[in-house]
């Protein structure tokens, strides 16, 4: 079927406007990956920990988000080859952050809005 064989009519100025606000291809790939990357639940905690704490040794991660240190240590590299998260040492201890630049105030209120609109009570009271 041709782009303009549709059995309703076509809204050419909404079908441009929709064309003019889309994502490249190679950015929605980028982004898929990063939302992949926070679907994982220690990963998205731990960006949730640092965002809150400023910056968490593997260990203190690993308390505050009540996993074993090797999830935290796995999270923490993707996060850090996915450019998300940055570290520190100090002697022997490294502390991880978010990577300067990284938009945690943002991020924070659009994941938890999220979260609010795809709320379980929300599914239950319409089925």
């Amino acid at each position: 079927m041709a782009p303009s064989d549709h059995e309703h009519p076509v809204s050419p100025e909404r079908v441009a406007a929709a064309r003019a606000g889309l994502l490249s291809a190679d950015d929605a790939g980028r982004l898929g990956g990063l939302l992949g990357m926070l679907a994982d639940p220690v990963r998205s905690r731990i960006l949730f920990g640092l965002s809150a704490a400023e910056e968490l040794c593997v260990g203190d991660l690993a308390l505050a988000l009540d996993v074993t240190e090797d999830q935290v240590s796995y999270a923490l590299k993707m996060l850090r080859l996915a450019g998300l998260v940055g570290f520190r040492k100090d002697g022997r201890m490294v502390f991880y952050r978010l990577s300067d630049g990284f938009p945690h105030p943002l991020l924070e209120h659009c994941l938890r809005q999220l979260l609010t609109i795809a709320s379980p009570e929300d599914h239950d009271a319409g089925a």
